[in-house]
């Protein structure tokens, strides 16, 4: 009788661990601005890389006291990520007081992926479809 109560638990546990993933599977598509697994992979991957770039960017100004262009931080190898990750290709905008990366899709995308993906030096995310 323990045995089969036992199996039994594994079998309620497991089956509520597999509702919490799909649920999370499902939200992170939506949130990403696509039903489309490969589409949401592709953007987390863009958005992680528009992290890395913000925070080497602002590493940048804290010892330079200046903003630096992408191509400046892949050359002082302040940063190691590439230029793009397609169909994505990165762009750092810079203003008087601060930044914008810019990850902007090229070509055309049935998928349902955002045309540009940017973050601010505060962090901020921005999505336009």
């Amino acid at each position: 009788m323990s045995r089969l109560f036992g199996f039994l638990s594994v079998v309620i546990v497991m089956a509520a661990g597999l509702y919490i993933y799909s649920s999370q599977v499902q939200s992170t598509s939506a949130t990403a601005g696509t039903n489309n697994p490969k589409a949401a992979i592709n953007i987390t991957g863009v958005r992680t890389d528009l992290m890395t770039i913000a925070q080497a960017e602002r590493g940048h100004f804290a010892l330079e006291g200046k903003y630096a262009s992408l191509d400046d931080l892949i050359s002082s190898r302040s940063l190691s990520v590439a230029r793009q990750r397609l169909p994505y290709s990165y762009d750092i905008e810079i203003a008087g007081s601060g930044f914008r990366v810019v990850a902007s899709r090229t070509g055309e995308d049935k998928s349902g992926a955002p045309a540009q993906i940017s973050v601010d030096e505060n962090m901020q995310f921005q999505v336009v479809q």
